[in-house]
């Protein structure tokens, strides 16, 4: 009987204590916004006021009663919310962009962030930040130019809206026109004349993608700054100089918050801004959460979210499972846009448990209780994964501590289920469990498992 109870695990934790063997949860202050800019109770009722109608098609649309297929029936919708329908299809693409409802089977739900709309106000910022971002989608391009130029002012505009932010005022378009083409050209240069690593140069400038002339430029910034716009990130107007763009407060803010976390990281020891993201992960791997987010921030800040969400993501798929749970970190800092590629990574078994918690608390869910949305099998593959990942960066007394987040009360239950989920790292998590831990029993059942895994024994 002691014996058994030796292999008896104690002081049983939720499972959310596996990840932060790696990684902790905790916040840091955020830095104060310029002088002048509103209280963000102010930025709050200025985003609910340029989303009042997504709002109100989304509650409609996500109404339990009606549980109507997406996107909703402009007729029925206009006629019961007095809008036209034009009116209730740009509500509705404004209300997914903002994260405001949720397609399950083509059915339209509400998002967590319509749960908080009328009490949470960073919900609320937060919504209207993911349209911002993503106002190259709210407002799209011309059907006539090419979809290389479009990228690249996509790509282009930030540095537009950073000398917006900076001036504090109106700037004449043809200033930003200038400024456009220039980081246009660089991106060009970049592009075509730095080859990618194991590629040959390019022999002439003729193989690079096609792009647009300089002379298609100007109808390319009216389209941005007319998308911009229409998402409430700034106004347009005649001044002395021409028309004139100037940023709304809200805009102002958005901007402000982007260029802060790229100074952050600039400033930072770590600076991992120009690494990719394999480097920037392994980088913020020994520093604490708070630092680590503001790199994640600055990281993401730097690029377009597309991408970056793809780099992430295909960092999770790899062999290294430290890097796996810090490439979940950071898409919970993406939030909204990464949310279709991760519920699309359900469907990756190696993925599919940091999938799941990232939907769970994206959904609304305590961190601490997210766990409970995984199987017995989901929660023990995880289990080992990050044991993998404490095998790999951590120390040994760590490892042993882990052996308290696992599910099963007993060793002996854990190590039949941790044989039967047939993770790949199994055999060497459990022989560097047995060699970190102190009980000679334990370390015993612990090897021989190890051993059973190894030899295809049962």
């Amino acid at each position: 009987m002691a014996r058994n109870s030796r292999l008896r695990l104690v002081r049983p934790r939720p499972l959310a204590t596996a990840r932060k063997a790696v990684t902790n949860r905790r916040t840091r202050p955020a830095p104060r916004p310029p002088e002048g800019t509103p209280p963000r109770a102010v930025l709050a009722h200025q985003a609910r006021t340029l989303l009042a109608d997504a709002v109100r098609v989304a509650r409609w649309a996500a109404d339990d009663q009606r549980a109507q297929t997406a996107p909703p029936d402009g007729a029925a919708a206009a006629d019961a919310l007095d809008l036209t329908p034009g009116q209730v299809r740009a509500g509705w693409d404004r209300a997914r962009l903002a994260g405001l409802v949720e397609l399950h089977d083509g059915t339209a739900r509400p998002g967590w962030r319509l749960h908080a709309w009328d009490r949470d106000d960073t919900a609320v910022l937060r919504g209207w930040v993911a349209l911002f971002d993503a106002w190259s989608l709210a407002h799209p391009a011309p059907e006539d130019v090419v979809p290389g130029a479009v990228a690249e002012v996509v790509e282009a505009v930030p540095q537009a809206l950073s000398l917006l932010q900076l001036s504090a005022g109106p700037v004449a378009v043809r200033a930003l026109l200038d400024l456009l083409g220039q980081r246009v050209d660089e991106l060009r240069e970049e592009r075509c004349e730095v080859p990618a690593p194991g590629t040959a140069p390019a022999a002439d400038p003729g193989t690079c993608p096609e792009s647009a002339p300089a002379d298609g430029l100007p109808a390319l910034l009216d389209w941005a700054l007319e998308g911009l716009a229409a998402v409430g990130a700034l106004t347009l107007g005649d001044g002395p100089d021409g028309r004139q763009a100037t940023l709304t407060p809200l805009g102002n803010w958005a901007v402000w918050v982007k260029l802060e976390q790229i100074c952050v990281a600039a400033q930072s020891p770590a600076g991992n801004i120009e690494q990719s993201a394999e480097d920037m992960l392994r980088g913020c791997a020994r520093l604490t959460p708070g630092p680590a987010r503001d790199e994640y921030r600055a990281w993401l800040a730097a690029r377009t979210l597309a991408a970056a969400i793809a780099e992430l993501i295909t960092v999770a798929r790899g062999e290294d499972a430290l890097l796996r749970g810090l490439a979940f970190e950071a898409l919970r800092v993406v939030g909204a846009p990464a949310e279709p590629e991760v519920r699309a990574a359900v469907a990756e078994p190696s993925l599919r448990p940091y999938a799941l918690l990232w939907i769970a608390e994206y959904e609304g869910a305590d961190p601490d209780e997210a766990a409970d949305v995984l199987t017995r099998e989901e929660a023990t593959w995880l289990w080992v994964d990050t044991a993998a990942a404490v095998t790999d960066h951590g120390e040994s007394t760590l490892l042993v501590r882990h052996l308290e987040s696992a599910v099963q009360g007993t060793v002996p239950a854990l190590l039949d289920e941790v044989r039967a989920v047939g993770h790949p790292r199994t055999v060497q998590v459990l022989v560097a469990l047995a060699a970190a831990h102190p009980d000679p029993a334990l370390a015993k059942a612990v090897r021989r498992a190890a051993f059973q895994v190894h030899t295809g024994g049962a």
